[in-house]
């Protein structure tokens, strides 16, 4: 009897554990196959591409856009002083980055953190071009040129002490012979546009404050470039005018600020999405 009373407490005790994972035997343990380790993902360009792809560390079926985002800090690449010169292949150039501004207008220093990153140098190689067809292109720009270059485009260099950057030459928005952005001549088919002003009043009257102000997507064309090329190897002119007034997507573009106070942007003529009329 007292056995039986004995074996009684155990499987009482064994059930009042087991929620706590503290049983013993097979079935009391936590079953853990949704957390079975997943063989190792294979790091290749399209591993990384896709927003929506599962995450292979466990298996869990997780979102990568569940996970917070990493940032990835792109250093230069040195080139060692044993190596005079840099040929660039292709339809690539080289570009010599203008150094960023270390102080406000108001003569404020600022900290490297604070610092915007430039978008503009000088060209200082090019390669011989590319091959559309049976026609060869050279590149459009030459050596000496100021010009502009999409934010996030091309490979850092240091190299001879100063920062380059190697890039297609599709990635260089324009050519630029002055300080002021509006005198920007546009490449390929990249369109100059002055960001029309934000609206003061709401359609009722109210005022709006700075915060409440609604970015517009909407401004006049003041330059364009010849076009993009076909599969030919000819220039495909563009159907957009300087002085249009059109309606862009959002967030496309670089933007600038122009010498007069105004805002620019530099866009693809592919983002432009209408033409706007006064009645």
């Amino acid at each position: 009897m007292r056995v039986a009373f004995w074996w009684a407490f155990v499987g009482g005790l064994m059930a009042a554990l087991q929620p706590f994972g503290c049983g013993v035997g097979a079935r009391s343990l936590p079953s853990f196959e949704g957390l079975r380790l997943a063989p190792p993902a294979t790091r290749t360009s399209s591993s990384y591409s896709s927003s929506s792809s599962s995450v292979g560390t466990l298996g869990l079926g997780l979102k990568r856009r569940s996970l917070p985002s990493l940032v990835v800090v792109k250093a230069a690449t040195v080139i060692a002083p044993k190596y005079s010169s840099i040929k660039p292949l292709g339809d690539r150039v080289l570009v010599k980055i203008k150094s960023s501004e270390e102080k406000t207008s108001g003569g404020i220093l600022l900290p490297t953190t604070a610092q915007s990153k430039p978008q503009g140098g000088e060209i200082v190689a090019v390669g011989e071009g590319k091959t559309i067809g049976k026609k060869e292109i050279n590149i459009s720009v030459e050596v000496g040129k100021q010009v502009i270059y999409s934010k996030y485009a091309g490979t850092e260099l240091e190299f001879n002490g100063s920062k380059h950057l190697l890039l297609k030459e599709d990635d260089i928005m324009g050519i630029l012979d002055t300080d002021d952005i509006k005198d920007l001549k546009p490449l390929n088919d990249r369109v100059l546009i002055k960001v029309a002003e934000a609206e003061e009043k709401t359609a009722g009257g109210l005022l709006l404050t700075e915060a409440t102000k609604d970015k517009p997507s909407i401004g006049t064309v003041i330059a364009v470039g010849p076009g993009p090329l076909d599969q030919e190897g000819n220039r495909r002119a563009l159907k957009i005018i300087p002085g249009s007034t059109v309606m862009y997507s959002k967030y496309a573009g670089s933007e600038f600020k122009g010498a007069d106070g105004a805002d620019y942007i530099v866009l693809k003529a592919s983002d432009v999405m209408a033409v706007l009329a006064a009645s």
